[in-house]
């Protein structure tokens, strides 16, 4: 490349490097904005959602309760439990007694004049039915919801459905439909029928029309769907706060990211060539470390860290190149290498040793290796090793797409192989997110465990793998007081400075053997 090249590629990457976290920062400023405020409106939907299901739950209590009675209908003590029935629950309005459909009495009173009940609009696999019906016994006009079941049948206001107070600044207005005839059952304003049926159409449950965001979120027990909208207009304001805050840092972040790039051109030829040349001349290396019961400190197996070792005899931290690995499309070849390495280190020491496992981490893109996926296979065959003696270790982004990635993960399982998600805690995972991942071990992520004692969230996440069944490896153990109070709370394994740093191959062998040997001594 002539000088003249390298200075015009030098300056257009350092106009890029000017402009782009300014754009950027405007365009994450925006759609910050509209995901905030979407989400504000969706988490006042889900409110509702909550309050819906309180009360159909409360109705249920109530209707068992009133159903109890086994004396003679409408009597005075039947009426006092009506009563009591509907004084002890708060969205209770009234308790009716019906003999084939026409009301006979009330938790008000006895009724004179015979108030017929329509047919139920819906009835559910467990015998209660549902109406919304101006019919009552105090012939008011008013619309309410009615829930039966056997001879009781408890009157809830509709407005209590939407009785809840939104947590955003900006207002919100919010409806409850029933989904057979599109029926409103209440609502805080005006709800357009053509923007209902476009929302039920589509597959997304958030719509952006007239100025509005409308999402809706469905109750199939009780067919019934809660739409909430509100009007964009307070997007601009909360956009112009953000951007007051990121323009200065996008300022910063271009200055900063001018001068990395001034020092890299200076050092860096290709990235790509450098990665590949490291994997060639073997500068990239395997080290082990050990992963240890907390209960014995007997070693079960081992992480397999990869490490660049620079001319200099420093090591480039994974940090870098693995990322580097993922920009230029090396991950899955750097994966093999690894995979590779492994089985040359340890192939022969894993098949005299069967209760040892190696673990070794995927990036997403390897989930989608054939080629990886034979060349760990064969490897298994060649050093006669079990398929569960090589765990594999995922992160949380390749859940991400459980459509495609599942299939790929139950393939690795069925062969034998074990699935760590690995620094659990640090993404979004929750207990509904974990029970539906094919993963057999929990890996705590370090950042949890240095401070256990200030730490609120180690235990929740402990006893989420508990109720799921789960083994568990902390990361970072660096104290025996670490180590015990992990065991004393059910952490099965751990691995860290407190038992060994990651080491090389040989080094690995001899402190593994020792490690072994001291345990079968005791």
């Amino acid at each position: 490349m002539s000088r003249q090249c390298r200075v015009l590629t030098i300056a257009g990457v350092l106009i890029l490097a000017i402009c782009l976290p300014t754009g950027l920062s405007i365009w994450l400023t925006h759609r910050q904005a509209e995901k905030q405020f979407a989400q504000n409106v969706d988490t006042y939907a889900s409110r509702v959602l909550v309050r819906t299901k309180s009360i159909v739950s409360q109705a249920a209590t109530a209707l068992s309760e009133a159903n109890n009675w086994q004396g003679n209908p409408c009597s005075p003590e039947h009426l006092q439990l009506m009563r009591q029935v509907a004084f002890s629950h708060s969205y209770i309005q009234e308790v009716v007694w019906l003999e084939n459909s026409v009301a006979k009495c009330s938790s008000m009173q006895s009724i004179s004049l015979p108030v017929t009940f329509p047919a139920p609009m819906r009835i559910t696999q467990n015998g209660e039915s549902g109406w919304y019906t101006t019919v009552n016994d105090l012939g008011l006009d008013h619309y309410m919801v009615a829930l039966g079941l056997g001879n009781s049948v408890v009157m809830i206001n509709p407005d209590s459905f939407i009785d809840v107070v939104p947590q955003s600044a900006a207002p919100i207005d919010l409806a409850i439909v029933g989904l057979k005839n599109d029926t409103i059952f209440s609502s805080s304003h005006h709800l357009d029928t053509a923007i209902l049926k476009r929302l039920k159409q589509q597959s997304a449950p958030t719509l952006h029309i007239n100025h509005s965001v409308y999402t809706i979120r469905y109750y199939h027990d009780l067919n019934l769907a809660i739409v909430s909208w509100s009007s964009v207009v307070p997007i601009d304001k909360f956009w112009y706060q953000q951007l007051m805050i990121w323009l200065p840092f996008s300022a910063l972040l271009s200055l900063l990211s001018v001068l990395l790039l001034i020092r890299l051109l200076r050092r860096l030829r290709s990235p790509r060539f450098q990665l590949e040349d490291a994997m060639a001349a073997k500068e990239i290396c395997v080290h082990y470390q050990p992963i240890v019961c907390l209960k014995t400190g007997k070693i079960v197996g081992a992480e397999a860290l990869s490490r660049w070792k620079l001319a200099d005899g420093s090591f480039l931290s994974p940090d870098i190149f693995i990322p580097l690995a993922e920009q230029t499309g090396l991950i899955t070849t750097l994966t093999e290498y690894i995979v590779t390495n492994v089985f040359n280190d340890l192939g022969k020491w894993l098949h005299k040793h069967p209760n040892m496992h190696i673990s070794i981490n995927l990036a997403p893109e390897d989930l989608d290796s054939t080629a990886l996926h034979e060349l760990i296979r064969h490897n298994l065959q060649l050093w006669k090793v079990q398929p569960s003696q090589i765990a594999l270790e995922l992160t949380e982004r390749q859940f991400a797409a459980p459509e495609i990635s599942q299939p790929l993960i139950a393939a690795y399982r069925t062969e034998g192989h074990s699935i760590y998600l690995d620094d659990f805690g640090t993404g979004y995972s929750s207990l509904s997110y974990l029970k539906d991942l094919n993963i057999d071990v929990l890996k705590i992520d370090k950042s949890f465990i240095g401070t256990l004692k200030h730490q609120p969230v180690t235990p929740h996440i402990i006893e989420m793998a508990k109720t799921l069944q789960m083994e568990m490896v902390a990361e970072g153990v660096e104290t025996d007081e670490q180590r015990q109070w992990l065991s004393e709370h059910g952490v099965q394994f751990g691995q860290g400075w407190l038992f060994s740093k990651a080491r090389p191959k040989t080094e690995f062998i001899l402190w593994a053997e020792t490690n072994l040997k001291d345990a079968s001594a005791t």
